[in-house]
């Protein structure tokens, strides 16, 4: 991609990233203290097994290494504001998701540099890997993520009514960026595209499904309630799809690394809206 589209992505992940500060609010952080239990099981999901099982899929299934890369790229990102929305059809613990995906956005900014450069290394082999300048990443991550995201929770603190007319806009706006976006790499990579496709739609699949069956169970597994556990198993399972493309297109400059967080992008609308159907029909059978 040239400057222009590369500033593109890199703007409308800021707009997306505001928007999702609009529904942020000071407690979401503090619920760290409130409900330790919770948090503890979903940042562990989200923060450490969730690369693992991105890794051992990444060196389990024959795949290029452009591909394996994006893989990690996306199994280091966390939730973004479609988990959220999720959340809330599924009639999960809302307040759980939301906090989840603010304590992971900030917490990532660290964590996804090194992911990326040891994924590049042992993946991309000697004298093909990105060069990745660690502070660099850092700072790039908190301009495009968490400065948005506490711009957009100033003004839902003092512009309450301003952030809540906004709320709806940005949320539909991010929906058609992301379907502009993965068109944009669909068109870019089209010779590649269908090779692609076959081996980053397995990974992706099975990562999105793994990685939402293990935070249910493991949250259940320590007696949390059905809708924490099923905030966890979205939290763990459905994860910006489109920082992890603005990491690989703007960050990277490669578009073939965004090929597997385009094809996981679409697919976790699928699984979701499956969860979404499950659980919204057991609510109205209660």
């Amino acid at each position: 991609m040239d400057n222009v589209s590369t500033l593109i992505l890199a703007g409308s992940l800021i707009i997306i990233m505001l928007g999702m500060g609009l529904s942020l609010r000071l407690e979401d952080f503090k619920r760290i203290v409130l409900y330790p239990k919770a948090i503890f099981v979903g940042l562990t999901n989200q923060l450490l097994l969730l690369p693992v099982i991105g890794f051992l899929l990444a060196i389990s299934i024959p795949m290029q290494p452009e591909i394996a890369v994006g893989i990690m790229i996306l199994a280091a990102c966390p939730g973004g504001p479609t988990s959220n929305l999720i959340s809330f059809m599924a009639k999960a613990d809302l307040a759980l998701s939301v906090s989840l995906t603010a304590l992971s956005s900030v917490i990532t900014i660290i964590t996804i540099p090194f992911l990326v450069a040891f994924s590049s290394e042992y993946f991309m082999g000697t004298g093909q890997e990105v060069q990745l300048d660690i502070l660099q990443t850092i700072g790039q991550i908190f301009v495009i993520v968490v400065f948005p995201i506490g711009i957009g929770m100033l003004l839902s603190h003092y512009k309450p009514v301003f952030a809540s007319k906004m709320g709806k806009p940005v949320r539909i706006a991010s929906g058609v960026v992301l379907a502009l976006i993965i068109v944009g790499l669909v068109l870019k990579e089209r010779a590649n595209f269908a090779a692609y496709f076959q081996q980053a739609g397995i990974a992706a699949f099975l990562l999105n499904v793994l990685t939402m069956s293990l935070g249910y169970f493991s949250a259940r597994l320590f007696r949390l309630a059905k809708p924490s556990a099923l905030s966890i198993s979205i939290e763990s399972g459905i994860q910006n799809g489109t920082l992890a493309i603005t990491i690989a297109v703007v960050m990277l400059q490669n578009t073939s690394f965004a090929i597997a967080p385009a094809v996981y992008s679409l697919l976790m609308f699928v699984t979701g809206g499956i969860l979404v159907y499950f659980f919204s029909k057991k609510d109205k059978k209660k």
